[in-house]
């Protein structure tokens, strides 16, 4: 439990200002970050910045207040190349979500590389945002979908995964971090071994990038998409990084706006780079908010968030491992911070209500990942999901409604 004792987290806690903030009259244990992160001062400074000194539509103006918001729209983008190691701006489209991201890459790749016949793989980890969209895409193109199984542990099968990969595989898209228990997938052997078949790889990082550094060239990761509201940015701003191999390749997704080139009524051309996939105003105050929270997060440092997490996790799977009647939901050998679990005869919505009461948030019902509920035979769970602002008194604090609920049933 070294970490937990040198790494300053009431000095992180201070840059939240919603920590001062009492719920049901009790001290806030925030455990739901997986759904979505709270924000630090620095990123509500940036959109408060934004709004108020610097606002104006990107692209579009002469005037100063449109080439400056332009310039910190843009300067974002870089913050988000450099924070992923990709090669070029180009590279790295802003979408309002993870979900906008996949359901881009799914139809637009999908529509110039998948006939009747291909077969897109997943994976039993995968939340709805990235099965639904490959689905879409399936039934247009006459495409089939499968899934990657896993044990007991919530682990990928990985004979299975390579038995999957035959010639009909034309794209592989799966999770790096399972959003429901946490599984951390071996994505840089994923990668590897589909690329040694020639079949390009989509991950998705929603639950990763807080956590992690993520390399994309070390990886070297086709697509790589996650959402700016679960690394602590505002809601409304996503990130789809795509190889310019691929990208230059792929049709538009959407019509308007800065994707054109040059319009008449008998053709229209496209922009190139990261303007072809960009329909409409973008979301500019969204983007510079994640600018300063990748800013913000990189000021601590990966590998001490990493510590700090892991040792919250050990920590918190043994306290709830000694309670009766509790099971956790997937133990996999490499997991990110979060203790998804039921209890014997009580349903997780009853839970989650009775411990809101002591001021502790978590997630209850089946975290948009119906298939994998159905492989552990649950409705649905409790997930308490930890971020770097986390505590060992957070864990006490669940530990205690825990029991609280236990005895309100016994």
């Amino acid at each position: 439990m070294s970490e937990l004792m040198t790494f300053d987290v009431e000095k992180i806690r201070s840059d939240f200002p919603i920590f001062k903030e009492k719920i049901h009259g009790k001290r806030l244990t925030f455990l739901d970050s997986g759904a979505s992160a709270q924000k630090p001062q620095a990123v509500l400074d940036a959109v408060q910045s934004a709004y108020s000194k610097t606002y104006a539509n990107v692209h579009r103006g002469v005037h100063y207040l449109s080439q400056k918001s332009t310039e910190l729209y843009e300067g974002a983008r870089e913050t988000v190349r450099a924070h992923l190691n990709a090669e070029s701006v180009d590279e790295i489209i802003f979408t309002k979500s993870t979900t906008e991201a996949i359901n881009l890459a799914a139809q637009s790749f999908g529509l110039m590389a998948l006939k009747p016949g291909d077969e897109i793989l997943l994976s039993y980890l995968e939340h709805h945002s990235n099965i639904v969209p490959w689905q879409l895409i399936a039934e247009r193109t006459g495409a089939t979908v499968k899934a990657v199984p896993i044990n007991e542990a919530g682990e990928l099968l990985m004979d299975e995964y390579d038995k999957l990969l035959t010639d009909k595989t034309k794209i592989v898209a799966i999770t790096h971090v399972s959003n429901a228990i946490g599984t951390v997938t071996p994505v840089k052997e994923i990668i590897s071994r589909a690329h040694d078949k020639g079949i390009p790889v989509l991950i998705d990082g929603s639950q990763a990038v807080p956590h992690m550094k993520v390399d994309v060239r070390d990886l070297d990761a086709d697509f790589y998409v996650f959402t700016g509201h679960k690394i602590f940015a505002p809601t409304g701003i996503g990130v789809l990084y795509g190889k310019n191999e691929w990208l230059e390749k792929m049709p538009p997704y959407q019509g308007g706006g800065d994707m054109i080139n040059r319009v008449t009524f008998d053709k229209t051309t496209y922009a190139t780079g990261h303007s072809k996939f960009e329909a409409g105003t973008p979301p500019i105050v969204q983007a510079i908010g994640l600018g300063a929270a990748i800013d913000y997060v990189n000021s601590i440092g990966f590998d001490d968030i990493g510590a700090h997490e892991q040792s919250l996790l050990a920590y918190a799977t043994e306290e709830v491992r000694k309670l009766n009647n509790v099971r956790i939901l997937g133990e996999a050998s490499h997991k990110a911070a979060i203790v998804s679990f039921t209890m014997d005869g009580i349903h997780p919505h009853d839970i989650g209500t009775i411990i809101d009461q002591a001021g502790v948030a978590v997630r209850v019902g089946h975290h948009c990942a119906q298939p994998l509920m159905d492989f552990y035979d649950v409705p649905s769970t409790v997930r308490a999901s930890f971020a770097m602002y986390n505590n060992k008194e957070d864990v006490d604090a669940l530990v205690d409604a825990i029991q609280m609920v236990q005895r309100f049933f016994a």
